[in-house]
């Protein structure tokens, strides 16, 4: 696992950004680029970086399909708090190659849930897997809607949001967890670990618990992030607010193994 800890949000954003477009610019062959990616707050900077390279012609996505990691159940797409609206809010209306028929999320409004994931993960698979999947997590560890004591082979299902978590959400619900819906469809962990390369984000203080999971905690489906260690590629992009519950020794063996790396 490496861990990229960057002075704060905008440089870790950034760097993160830069990766991903490293990882499109080096793929070759007529296969497409396939990334996974998450909604929230972590990513917008991330996105924001993306958009300014397409738009600067600095990178194309005109061979890069999408692959995203859940939607609310019972959401239409033009409902503003619908992950599809954020996406293409946030990012995909912003790409000027960017092609329509390369984006895939899942849809929370289908008759047929378990039918709809059965059909996401073929659909992965015909591509022949993801080469980049970026995520984030929450407070409690959770990757996509992943919740506490998912299992880490779980694949893409109906997931029941906690209480906790739709208590979060409810920022963007006028501050009702009522209004939250209560399901969600999620990859699954072994879907994100499936993955060629996991690139997740973790920012601020309030992550602070869960980085420290991560990385120094036991692999458990308590924390489900920390699945990573089991991964041979996984990197963690953080920022320093969010390494407050890392042990001094950790910290400084990151840093010096990143500086080592660039030297």
């Amino acid at each position: 696992m490496r861990v990229i800890i960057q002075d704060n949000y905008d440089k870790m954003s950034r760097w993160a950004a830069e990766h991903i477009a490293a990882a499109i610019r080096k793929h070759k062959g007529e296969r497409p680029f396939v990334l996974g990616l998450p909604t929230g707050s972590s990513p917008i900077g991330v996105y924001r970086e993306l958009v300014r390279m397409n738009r600067a012609g600095e990178l194309s996505f005109a061979n890069v399909v999408t692959f995203n990691m859940d939607e609310y159940m019972g959401l239409p797409h033009e409902h503003d708090q619908s992950y599809w609206y954020f996406m293409h809010d946030n990012f995909f209306d912003h790409l000027v190659d960017m092609k329509p028929e390369h984006i895939h999320i899942l849809n929370g409004m289908t008759d047929d849930p378990e039918g709809e994931c059965a059909r996401y993960e073929e659909k992965i698979a015909s591509y022949g897997g993801i080469d980049l999947f970026m995520g984030g997590i929450g407070v409690d560890g959770h990757l996509a809607f992943n919740e506490p004591y998912t299992s880490l082979c779980s694949r893409t299902g109906v997931r029941e949001l906690t209480t906790d978590t739709r208590i979060v959400n409810s920022r963007f619900f006028g501050n009702d967890p009522e209004k939250v819906p209560g399901k969600a469809l999620s990859v699954g962990i072994g879907t994100v670990t499936d993955a060629k390369e996991v690139l997740v984000l973790i920012s601020g203080h309030n992550k602070a618990r869960a980085l420290a999971a991560t990385v120094e905690g036991g692999v458990s489906q308590k924390w489900t992030c920390s699945a990573l260690q089991l991964h041979p590629n996984a990197i963690i992009a953080c920022d320093e607010a969010a390494c407050g519950e890392l042990t001094v020794d950790t910290y400084k063996y990151f840093l010096d193994i990143e500086r080592n790396e660039r030297l």
